[in-house]
């Protein structure tokens, strides 16, 4: 007789963690479908959560601990690797200190809690403060922003009266907020499209505006302009909630809508009509694309305009706009470290603010600190070789690594240059707990992520392995939770909800939390009490703490002559593709079917010149390196530009074509989306 047994649980796919059923039959998943009635996705998957059980199954899963010796890996014993790897980092640390040692969680982690905290307190175990993360280049950049002018991260309510897509394409990389966007433009909600590719949901917006890569801070400069100067502000939220309004005021003056028009190719009439629907909508949101205004060199001052443009519109803490929701409280994973991580006195922002420290390294500068300050890197559910900038620099810089080592479901590149491989879980394979923040209810939803199968092959969880190296090293005092269930419970132990509770009582999730649309005194955990249009923190560092405008490093506007006549068209890397994420599923046939080669795009004028057709081969070159792939000439794509989609491995990968070097100046993150480069076409024989 067949046991059959339906799993309510989510998905790891990516960082949404929508909800999941998952049909197990036999101690196999046979079927995964959306969970009706969850607040993310209701009862849909896209179509990665689809083909969920083709990854979770695939036939090129690591299934047991590899060794390289002679250049091959071997199979090993999972004894063996332990012992191998704790031997090569007790000698590491004897010699050169525990600082030697750097870890990263991909992100795979953004979404799994235990990956991430667990990966941090082992290098906090250790005795190494450098942790690094995707979120070293993603995300990280708006959260800090927002909590240097809030004290706290306000997020965006997936209900809006008014969308700003801002280089944000929901289409490819954001299916709850696509989900959002078909249900509120059926009830009369605006939309409007910023980008430099006219991407299908333009097609729908009340006003599409072509921009030119990497000038979003001087569009929202000009627009912040306009709604002083025609006394658009709302000034009882102003006066009575933030600090710093009366020196934007001057500020502003010199940013009309005709300067920004010279400059992100957006017609000064249009700024001014946009600046007055969003002024005079209250409930309206701006949406950042993921990384498109944090990977350029004005990343930092693009979030801080973005969010004063919401503050002196009083579009925080409505229904609607950008709102501070309450956060859930778990139990600290992390372990505190001597010493700061690897950046701290290039962009101490980054890593701390009044006091508070965040646990990341900035990961851009890795490459520079191999070997003389970093000898081991320990890497978890990520694929830096493939999506970190300068994929050439960390090539090189892991290579001279003494100890790398992997633990990863598939060989991916930065596996292939690894000593040691380690098997991993699925999100199927584990326990974990689920949450998310970008609900409709702005509300933190949290769900237990259940191990719905045994691990496949020799596959360990996280919780296993640091728990077994961590006995190895002598530090296992520090890993006490005898399962993943009890590391569960203690995360859940200051919210007050149990283990059990979520287990049978409310296995489909649960909100934690009340919403509440109030502003008053003292909420703002900021040194003032107050939101800060003028950052004294960023003063401190030498920047400027009032939002402005940085011209890309590399651009039409800042590069001489000879440099422009070698490298001619702006080169925007990393946009999205519904069917992949980051460089993960690329194996997945029915996924591969839909979207089976990297393909550039260019506008149709810009690729007549060059003499290329739709479904050319070319070669793409920059200062760092080049890359082959094909092109599509489109008409909705602006001219004089070339767009690289990401996550493609080999010759393909975007990132042999950006540098590590071109950095955003306050909190070091790579500037990717606004470079320069040249393209020609290859002949068949190439």
């Amino acid at each position: 007789m067949t046991s059959s047994k339906q799993v309510l649980t989510d998905c790891t796919l990516c960082y949404h963690s929508c909800g999941t059923t998952v049909t197990v039959e036999d101690g196999k998943a046979v079927k995964v479908e959306g969970l009706k009635g969850h607040p993310i996705n209701s009862d849909q998957l896209c179509p990665k959560g689809e083909a969920a059980l083709t990854h979770v199954y695939s036939p090129h899963r690591i299934k047991t601990p590899l060794k390289k010796v002679d250049g091959k890996f071997v199979e090993i014993t999972w004894d063996q690797a332990l012992d191998e790897i704790s031997a090569k980092l007790l000698k590491l640390k004897e010699e050169f200190g525990p600082s030697v040692l750097g870890v990263f969680s991909g992100s795979i982690g953004v979404e799994n809690l235990e990956m991430a905290q667990l990966t941090q307190r082992f290098k906090a175990a250790f005795g190494s403060p450098n942790f690094f993360s995707v979120e070293s280049i993603c995300y990280r950049m708006r959260i800090r922003t927002r909590q240097i002018t809030f004290g706290k991260y306000p997020t965006e309510e997936l209900d809006s009266k008014l969308y700003i897509l801002w280089g944000h394409n929901p289409d490819a990389s954001d299916f709850p907020l696509k989900l959002a966007l078909e249900r509120n433009l059926a009830k009369g909600s605006k939309l409007v499209v910023i980008d430099p590719r006219r991407t299908p949901m333009a097609d729908q917006a009340d006003m599409y505006l072509k921009i030119r890569p990497g000038t979003d801070g001087a569009m929202a400069m000009a627009m912040l302009h306009v709604i002083i100067k025609e006394d658009l502000v709302d000034h009882e939220f102003v006066d009575k909630f933030t600090i710093g309004f009366d020196k934007l005021v001057p500020h502003v003056e010199p940013f009309t809508p005709e300067w920004a028009e010279e400059i992100t190719w957006v017609p000064a009439d249009k700024i001014r009509e946009l600046a007055r629907l969003f002024a005079t909508t209250k409930g309206a949101s701006i949406f950042q694309g993921t990384c498109t205004q944090d990977q350029t060199a004005g990343g930092t001052q693009n979030s801080r305009a973005f969010s004063v443009l919401q503050i002196i519109t009083g579009n925080i803490n409505v229904p609607g706009g950008w709102v501070i929701s309450p956060r859930p409280h778990f139990g600290n994973v992390g372990l505190n470290v001597e010493g700061d991580p690897l950046g701290m006195d290039e962009y101490p922002l980054f890593i701390e603010v009044w006091g508070r420290k965040s646990p990341y390294g900035v990961i851009t500068m890795v490459p520079e600190a191999i070997p003389d300050k970093l000898k081991a890197f320990y890497v978890v559910g990520g694929n830096p070789l493939v999506s970190m900038a300068d994929s050439n620099a960390f090539r090189e810089a892991f290579r001279r690594l003494d100890l790398l080592v992997v633990h990863d479901m598939f060989m991916t590149e930065t596996a292939q240059e690894a000593h040691y491989v380690l098997p991993a879980c699925s999100h199927l394979e584990k326990w974990g707990l689920a949450y998310t923040y970008n609900v409709c209810h702005c509300l933190p939803y949290l769900m237990l992520r259940k191990k719905c199968i045994e691990p496949i092959g020799e596959s360990w969880s996280e919780w296993k392995v640091f728990t077994e190296l961590a006995k190895r090293l002598g530090i296992g005092d520090k890993f006490p939770w005898q399962s993943e269930e009890e590391l569960i419970q203690f995360e859940l132990g200051p919210t007050g909800i149990t283990f059990e509770q979520m287990l049978h009582d409310q296995p489909e999730g649960l909100y934690y939390g009340e919403k509440k649309y109030v502003v008053k005194d003292g909420m703002f955990a900021t040194p003032t009490g107050k939101i800060e249009i003028y950052s004294d923190a960023l003063a401190q560092v030498g920047a400027n703490p009032l939002p402005e405008y940085i011209e890309p490093e590399r651009s039409p506007r800042n590069s001489d002559a000879k440099y422009l006549k070698k490298y001619p068209l702006i080169l925007s890397t990393g946009h999205r593709n519904y069917y992949y994420v980051h460089s993960q599923f690329r194996g997945i046939d029915e996924l591969k079917a839909e979207a089976p080669h990297p393909v550039a795009e260019m506008g149709l004028k810009t690729g007549s010149t060059y003499g290329l057709a739709s479904g050319d081969d070319i070669l793409i070159e920059t200062n760092r390196g080049s890359i082959k792939m094909k092109v599509a000439l489109d008409e909705r794509v602006a001219e004089g530009c070339i767009f690289v989609p990401h996550g493609w491995s080999g010759e393909a990968n975007a990132n042999l074509l950006t540098d590590t070097d071109c950095r955003e100046k306050i909190l070091g993150y790579p500037d990717v989306k606004s470079l320069m480069c040249s393209v020609r076409k290859l002949s068949a024989a190439a």
